[in-house]
């Protein structure tokens, strides 16, 4: 079942939204809306990035880093 969600954008907001949408090829502002939710859903939080870069340091300093030349080698 759909439901309507009205949000009060000024107008120029409004415009670029539309532009964007038809200029990313999307056939309804709704669609882009729906990508642009989606996409920010599976986006990882502040404090993943930075435990992952703790992490990643860590790493680093103990020497558990791979020398290669191209992703093709590393993986």
């Amino acid at each position: 079942m759909r439901h309507v969600l009205s949000i009060s954008l000024p107008l120029q907001t409004t415009k670029d939204i539309k532009k964007n949408a038809k200029q990313k090829g999307f056939v309804s502002v709704s669609s882009y809306i729906k990508y642009l939710f989606e996409t920010d859903t599976n986006l990882i939080s502040k404090e993943e990035l930075l435990e992952d870069v703790r992490i990643a340091e860590m790493e680093y300093t103990r020497g558990k880093t791979v020398n290669a030349n191209s992703i093709a080698e590393l993986l």
